[in-house]
């Protein structure tokens, strides 16, 4: 964290495909290595900057943790001074930085390199019905991922309403014209299930039974009109050490009081006064997920990984 914060920016690099998301690189004043702009990010000392946009991000990262979920990167909200950068980039505006983990598998298919493997919604909503812990014969990358992680998932996803993993055609409730998954024509293919693929399920070749929980902007102005339950379609259970934080209904006053150490994030969104409308919304969505659980009498299981 004090890397992200803090750390000097000795290099950059575009990331194809992604727009607005700059890879660079880190040194750490008092660091004993000296700062190699030519190296790759093997060695974890690299960031992603995020648009400012997706600052929502970073308030994602300290749910994960408040939750005790522990799947999602690192985050701060950061501004940029250096030289190196894009003025785009330096004009005083924060922007999310998140941790390049390294060592996240990826399929080596261009056009699925945001995978470790390739799943498709009704292999997935199967695998959750008869509990068979591989998606698809023969695939590795997947083959290990613990049945408690889908649960994680979808209660995250739910919270922050991401739709991007679980469901990017947004077939879980209608979408405005302006909607991403309507102008790229992806809403029609809710039509054919067997067209439909879930995008960001990642794994690390050394914990491949744990999921690496990537793009958490979600949808903070989502209306509780347009919640997508479809994320919690197949769940049967619920991590316990989350649904407790829920029941408490401290979440939004632990989340205030986590968000407060990074100054930079708090400042720019006006103090408690600021975070605290968002932080509600958090709350309430909490409490309807928690409703959904006991109409559809669905369990809560103790927490096995970390």
């Amino acid at each position: 964290m004090e890397l992200l914060a803090h750390g000097r920016v000795v290099s950059k690099r575009r990331v194809p495909a992604h727009g607005q998301v700059l890879r660079i690189r880190l040194h750490a004043d008092g660091d004993t290595q000296p700062a190699s702009p030519g190296e790759d990010c093997g060695d974890g000392r690299c960031g992603l900057i995020k648009r400012s946009t997706d600052l929502y991000e970073v308030v994602a990262f300290h749910l994960d943790r408040i939750l005790g979920l522990n799947r999602s990167l690192p985050a701060v909200a950061r501004r940029f001074s250096s030289p190196i950068l894009p003025y785009s980039y330096t004009n005083g505006a924060p922007r999310p930085l998140i941790w390049w983990a390294p060592d996240v598998q990826h399929l080596e298919d261009t056009n699925n390199d945001q995978n470790s493997c390739a799943l498709g919604w009704l292999q997935y909503q199967e695998m959750l019905r008869s509990h068979n812990v591989a998606p698809v014969a023969g695939d590795t990358a997947c083959a290990s991922i613990q049945r408690g992680e889908w649960g994680r998932l979808a209660l995250f996803d739910f919270l922050l309403q991401v739709h991007d993993r679980l469901d990017r055609y947004c077939c879980g409730f209608e979408p405005d014209a302006s909607e991403p998954c309507v102008e790229e024509m992806l809403h029609e293919k809710c039509r054919n299930p067997s067209e439909l693929f879930l995008v960001h399920i990642l794994v690390r070749p050394h914990a491949p039974s744990q999921l690496v929980f990537i793009d958490n902007a979600g949808r903070p102005q989502q209306p509780e009109a347009k919640l997508n339950f479809r994320l919690l379609q197949g769940i049967d259970s619920f991590p316990e050490t989350a649904v407790a934080t829920l029941r408490s209904g401290c979440l939004a006053h632990r989340l205030l009081k986590s968000l407060y150490r990074d100054q930079e994030l708090w400042e720019s969104q006006g103090g408690a006064a600021g975070l605290w409308p968002l932080l509600q919304v958090l709350e309430r969505r909490g409490q309807i997920l928690l409703q959904y659980l006991q109409e559809h009498n669905l369990t809560v299981v103790r927490d096995t990984l970390h």
